[in-house]
């Protein structure tokens, strides 16, 4: 673990610019497929499948979908006669390690069901694996999709050991994109949220509030994103020239992703944690202690993300757009896959705060730079 000079000297060195990442808007907009599946009750693929003469879709259910897209107006999208590639139904495959979809951990199957309607709507498929630990760490072995030569392209989500993406990006003959991970040796070509400012806004929500004492929950060695989301704490806090007491940095999950943790023997004013479900977790145990949130101590979270049956105080939180990342890895590895050899990038997805109950108002409750969600 940094000591307190080490772990500022970090923040300085993984100090990145900013992307900005424009979504279209402001328009009537066609109808989509997802349109279409939402009417049906079924899938974008499903629908897909049925629109495009597909196998794998009944004739009963091939002719509602039909019905239905006649009906709404829906106009395919015409096949483009420019670049390489134009038209082409491409094949993507999708990996995500077991850590990330262990009990409750759910943000990344979502991330992949964003993922997956997207590429339709784009016509193309997706087809998802599970990286185990075993294959992660000991025997390299890469995904299936990869060994058969069954897909297109990669999309990696999460953060995942970098001996094993060495070896993806030494035997992968297609391109390959890292959704919510970057590093800049391994992984190049990536989109990720604003974890830096994105948690630099939200310390200073508490700040604003006259709130000075706090604490940061969260493994920050664990991935770069939580990394990345306590430097833009730490900028906060030296800008307010406040210090971060060793116990006020609370590692919260072992590596296999399971969170758990114990609350400090001295409690600060609020509690900054760098997710959602750490701060559920948190908000829990300060009960079980007797401590009201935000009556005497304040959360925040990250990523707008409950965990499915958490009926306990909504908790002010930074939105992660991920509508508009998985667009961006989508269009990223489309545009690699026509025009093989362009340059790599990182982009950046903006969010934004919503502010919900579980931080006290204190002299300032300007919300013009919040979304107020009570």
């Amino acid at each position: 673990m940094f000591g307190t000079a080490g772990r500022i000297k970090v923040c300085h060195q993984k100090y990145f610019q900013n992307q900005a990442f424009q979504k279209g808007g402001g328009y009537l907009q066609k109808v989509r497929l997802v349109d279409i599946a939402q009417k049906l009750g079924v899938s974008a693929v499903t629908v897909h499948n049925a629109l495009s003469g597909r196998k794998g879709v009944s004739d009963q259910m091939r002719s509602r979908i039909l019905q239905a897209a006649k009906e709404m107006g829906y106009e395919a999208a015409p096949a483009s006669k420019k670049g390489k590639g134009a038209g082409k139904t491409w094949k993507i495959g999708v990996v995500i390690a077991e850590n990330y979809l262990a009990k409750n951990a759910t943000y990344y199957w979502k991330m992949y069901q964003e993922l997956a309607l997207a590429a339709a709507e784009k016509h193309c498929y997706t087809m998802v694996e599970t990286l185990s630990k075993d294959a992660e760490l000991h025997t390299r072995k890469l995904p299936e999709a990869l060994r058969q030569n069954s897909v297109d392209s990669m999309v990696v989500i999460g953060e995942v050991d970098p001996g094993y993406l060495r070896g993806l990006q030494e035997h992968a003959r297609v391109p390959v994109v890292f959704l919510d991970f970057y590093d800049g040796q391994i992984a190049k070509d990536c989109v990720v949220a604003d974890n830096f400012y994105g948690m630099y806004q939200m310390t200073e929500l508490l700040f604003a509030q006259g709130i000075e004492k706090l604490a940061f929950v969260g493994s920050i060695d664990a991935t770069s994103s939580i990394m990345d989301r306590y430097c833009g704490f730490m900028r906060a806090m030296v800008s307010h020239h406040k210090k971060l007491p060793d116990e006020w940095l609370i590692e919260d999950r072992d590596e296999l992703g399971h969170i758990a943790f114990e609350l400090p023997h001295v409690m600060p004013e609020a509690f900054v944690c760098n997710c959602d479900l750490a701060a559920e977790k948190l908000i829990g145990k300060l009960e079980e202690a007797g401590y009201r949130v935000p009556g005497d101590i304040s959360v925040t979270g990250f990523d707008n993300f409950a965990s499915p049956g958490y009926t306990g105080t909504k908790i002010t939180t930074y939105e992660v757009n991920m509508k508009a990342m998985t667009k961006a890895a989508l269009d990223k590895a489309i545009r690699m896959m026509r025009t093989p050899g362009c340059s790599r990038s990182l982009t950046v997805v903006s969010g934004q705060i919503r502010w919900k109950n579980s931080v006290r108002y204190g002299p300032s409750t300007d919300s013009g730079s919040y979304v107020l969600d009570h």
